[in-house]
Order: structure tokens, then sequence, then C-alpha cells
């Protein structure tokens, strides 16, 4: 059986605690990162935010989260996706904190 990720699905193996978000990515090639991401009631350092060299295109599986970008907000629930273009200063305001949130990040570009 070919296994390029680290588990076979989404809503498996997840941790019961989390001190910090879990990055793991899923797939890369060249020009594509795909990346299932795990928060629960993480948000962005103060002052801190992406600035990122590729586009990211994010889709909410699982919770809530609000996103700041430069110019406003965004709201996000289940099955929201969101495209975020290579240089759009984010950060994450908030992640629901009575539940995980999993996000599936795409990154894709010529800057892989």
């Amino acid at each position: 059986m070919y296994r390029d990720n680290l588990f076979t699905n989404l809503l498996a193996e997840m941790p019961t605690h989390l001190p910090e978000e879990l990055f793991q990515n899923i797939l890369v090639r060249p020009n594509l990162r795909i990346e299932r991401i795990l928060s629960h009631g993480h948000a962005s350092p103060e002052g801190f935010w992406y600035d990122q060299e590729q586009h990211e295109c994010v889709v909410l599986l699982q919770g809530a989260a609000r996103l700041q970008i430069e110019d406003g907000w965004v709201d996000l629930k289940l099955f929201d996706f969101l495209n975020i273009p290579a240089h759009q200063r984010h950060r994450v305001e908030w992640t629901t904190p009575e539940e995980s949130t999993i996000w599936l990040a795409i990154y894709y570009g010529d800057c892989l």
C-alpha cells in the first residue's frame, strides 16, 4: 500500500493535549504543500503576522476561527475556505477553546 502521508484520515490521531498548535505535512511536492493544522484555543502571538512567500488556501474541517487580514476580519466556520495571496499579511485571532479546530492548509505557487 502506498502511503505518502503521516496518517490516512484528517480527523484521526488527534492529540488530547495541545500546548501549542500542531502542524503536520500531508503532502509536499514542488510548488505544493498540504498541511493539517490543529488548534485548540490558540491564536497568533501578539504583534505576529504571517507574511508568506507562497499562496495559501485554508479549509476549516472542524471548529471555528477568526483571522485578521490587514484590512479586516474573516470568521471561519465548518467547511469555510479562504484563499490568502502570497504576502497578504494575516494572523489567527481566535480558535474555539472547547474543541479542536482542524485546518487543511494548501500552500501553492512558484516560491516553495
